[in-house]
């Protein structure tokens, strides 16, 4: 059974979009079957993914609003990992389902018939903690936080892990912090170093080995539709997302052979 991954910040510009696209491009490349889901109305995973946000027939929204199987909005991409659009009609989605039951369930719901298809489900949530993100959290076994090592991070993260708390306590027990992944990092700036080392001592082996760091070339890959693997596997920027899914990869391998500390 697939694990669903939710990629969570509800600040904005961290990287979690970048983060969400070119994971799903690197576990591909790694020969994991993965499926992307673009929860976030903007759609930004969607057109980075090489897909026109505005020409999908189906999308998350008829998906969540049970007007059309996740199966049949399923679309492939350039870079080997299947994707559920993403676009403005979440908006709409997101109003309709305030007044439905078990509202927070629904994308858990209907993403559940997938996860025998996949070994990886990554969803990519706004940057809010709306209904659309409290359905990404409800349905993942984790959440996966991109974090710019910057002041404010923390006081958001503190506010994330809040969050994830009261959906474990009333939606989802089983949901955990997969791991925290520092964005956009620069090591010539003293306040990400020291950001950095209180992120390992607070959350441990929490955080990923990997770090992103500040690259054009990942900034440059959206604009022609492509992950960082297709546009420049080499640049600093590829190398770093490549290590990432090498790094999820492990872990899960740990997990799976470790049931018994997991669930501890």
């Amino acid at each position: 059974m697939g694990r669903i991954i939710a990629i969570a910040n509800q600040k904005g510009g961290v990287g979690k979009t970048t983060t969400a696209v070119n994971l799903a491009a690197a576990l591909a490349e790694a020969r994991r079957k993965v499926l992307l889901v673009d929860l976030d109305p903007q759609g930004n995973a969607t057109m980075a993914s090489g897909v026109d946000k505005h020409d999908v027939e189906l999308s998350g929204c008829e998906v969540l609003l049970e007007e059309a199987d996740a199966a049949a909005a399923v679309v492939s991409t350039k870079a080997g990992y299947d994707l559920l659009p993403g676009n403005g009609d979440l908006t709409a989605a997101e109003v309709k389902l305030m007044d439905a039951m078990a509202r927070e369930q629904r994308l858990r719901e209907r993403l559940e018939p997938l996860r025998d298809k996949y070994q990886y489900i990554l969803i990519d949530c706004p940057p809010s903690l709306h209904l659309l993100t409290l359905n990404g959290l409800t349905a993942a076994d984790g959440v996966l936080v991109p974090l710019q090592c910057e002041y404010f991070a923390l006081e958001g993260l503190s506010a994330l892990v809040d969050t994830i708390r009261a959906v474990q306590n009333k939606l989802n027990p089983g949901l955990d912090i997969e791991g925290i992944l520092r964005t956009m990092y620069d090591v010539r700036n003293n306040l990400s170093n020291d950001v950095s080392a209180t992120l390992q001592e607070h959350f441990g082996d929490k955080v990923y080995r990997t770090v992103v760091p500040r690259n054009v070339r990942l900034a440059e890959a959206p604009s022609h539709g492509q992950s960082i693997v297709e546009y420049d596997r080499a640049s600093r920027g590829g190398i770093a997302y490549l290590g990432l899914a090498g790094e999820v990869i492990r872990r899960e391998r740990t997990r799976d052979s470790n049931p018994a500390k997991e669930a501890s």
